[in-house]
């Protein structure tokens, strides 16, 4: 479970986070243990509204995205080690466990994520972002929900996330040896 939210993470940072507290706060399937239960009371709740709100729409905007994506190198491992701690049992060893587990999944997911991009801003001018964008927000949902509802199913689209990304990745990496190195520039000139 705390693998697949910190997946999540990746895709959208603060999106998880709000989905484990309002899980935490209106239903019975997710109980956040202290000090973790902070993400289920209204100021936290309302922060991570803001930022989900924020990312969402920043996110569907030329350049802007892309400013997102710079702040998600440091914002996406430190949600990511949240959401796997939050995510897990409290013992000695586990939380950090989980913290390191969570940043370093859900930094592979967020730079997946950002090579994916450029493959869609390549290919598409950049146009197709906004498309991207919505569909890694309903992965990033539908990856939180599905962690503690069928977590089985939660692993099977997160190995199907890491699937695409990795056929993106080759993408990109053919279309830079069909464009072909770029010149050097001269200093002087």
């Amino acid at each position: 479970m705390a693998v697949s939210v910190a997946a999540a993470t990746g895709l959208n940072a603060p999106l998880p986070l709000l989905l484990l507290g309002l899980l935490d706060r209106w239903t019975g399937v997710v109980e956040l243990g202290a000090p973790w239960d902070a993400l289920a009371e209204p100021t936290w709740i309302a922060v991570l509204v803001a930022l989900t709100v924020l990312d969402f729409v920043g996110d569907k905007v030329p350049a802007v995205d892309h400013g997102l994506h710079a702040l998600g190198l440091v914002a996406a491992p430190l949600a990511g080690a949240f959401a796997a701690m939050a995510g897990s049992s409290a013992s000695d060893l586990e939380p950090v466990v989980a913290a390191v587990s969570g940043a370093i999944v859900a930094e592979g997911t967020h730079v997946t994520r950002a090579s994916v991009r450029s493959v869609s801003t390549v290919g598409t001018g950049g146009l197709g972002n906004p498309v991207l964008s919505v569909l890694e927000d309903v992965t990033s949902v539908t990856l939180t929900v599905l962690a503690f509802l069928v977590p089985v199913l939660a692993i099977v689209l997160l190995a199907v996330v890491a699937v695409i990304g990795f056929r993106a990745l080759r993408a990109l990496r053919r279309v830079r040896r069909r464009i072909g190195p770029r010149p050097a520039t001269d200093p002087d000139g």
